[in-house]
């Protein structure tokens, strides 16, 4: 199996203190099912700033970015029933990989993590 790409993303959880304030962020930068999810933690700024860090990482991975017909509201990340984080793959995503590395079959890996005042991610592509 090989590597296509690797991206990691560390952001600064002070941050999201005013960006969690403002309805039009979280609007626009996550999904449904996220705010939803996150309506069930205590910790939301950690949360987001998690999840943003993923959106991020994952973009880099990709190697492109958040342009290009890419959006974080494209990437969802969501969690398993052992709370273990994952990208959800969609239509768009499958399309966006295959338009840069030529494959069909595809593996996403996802660590993130976060202390008092840092969130980070880190994301692997990698072909089945």
């Amino acid at each position: 199996m090989k590597i296509l790409g690797v991206g990691v993303d560390i952001v600064k959880n002070n941050r999201f203190k005013i960006l969690t304030r403002k309805g039009n962020f979280i609007l626009r930068t996550f999904s449904k099912n996220e705010i939803n999810f996150s309506k069930k933690k205590n910790m939301k700024i950690a949360f987001f700033a998690k999840r943003f860090a993923a959106k991020e990482s994952f973009s880099k991975s990709l190697g492109t970015g958040i342009r290009d017909n890419l959006n974080f509201k494209d990437i969802e990340v969501l969690n398993d029933k052992f709370g273990k984080p994952y990208f959800r793959k969609t239509k768009k995503i499958g399309n966006l990989i295959y338009k840069k590395f030529k494959v069909k079959n595809y593996h996403l890996f996802l660590s993130i993590s976060d202390e008092k005042d840092y969130s980070i991610a880190f994301t692997i592509i990698q072909k089945q």
